[in-house]
């Protein structure tokens, strides 16, 4: 098996909802083959909304979004705020060097938004640790 994540998809209660709020963070492109799902193309990997599961994803996952700069963090949060998501931790130096903070999507799911000065953020989004 090869060392990557292809996919991440999220049980939600509500897809029409769910695609909204991603997209009013700037997310495009989605593809929607049903009334059950959606798909958005993540940098080099999918990331998908389901109505199937549920909305009873794992507890204690929490998704992470590495930014370029420690002021892109606090950027991130408001705009995910706007959005209609709910901050469950602002922007703030963390213990290990970096700048972070997350949030949660309507359906709950937590998002880390960090900066790690440490780790190299590619031009394509892809991260080097």
């Amino acid at each position: 098996m090869d060392q990557r994540i292809s996919l991440i998809t999220l049980g939600v209660a509500d897809l029409a909802r769910a695609r909204a709020f991603y997209e009013a963070l700037g997310w495009g492109g989605a593809q929607q083959p049903d009334d059950e799902v959606c798909f958005f193309q993540a940098g080099g990997m999918a990331f998908g909304l389901w109505t199937a599961l549920g909305g009873h994803g794992a507890p204690g996952i929490e998704l992470a979004h590495n930014v370029r700069s420690p002021e892109e963090v606090g950027a991130v949060l408001a705009e995910a705020q706007r959005a209609g998501g709910t901050i469950v931790r602002p922007a703030a130096l963390a213990e290990w060097g970096g700048t972070s903070g997350a949030f949660a999507d309507p359906e709950g799911y937590v998002w880390e938004v960090a900066h790690n000065p440490r780790w190299t953020l590619n031009e394509d989004g892809t991260v080097r640790i």
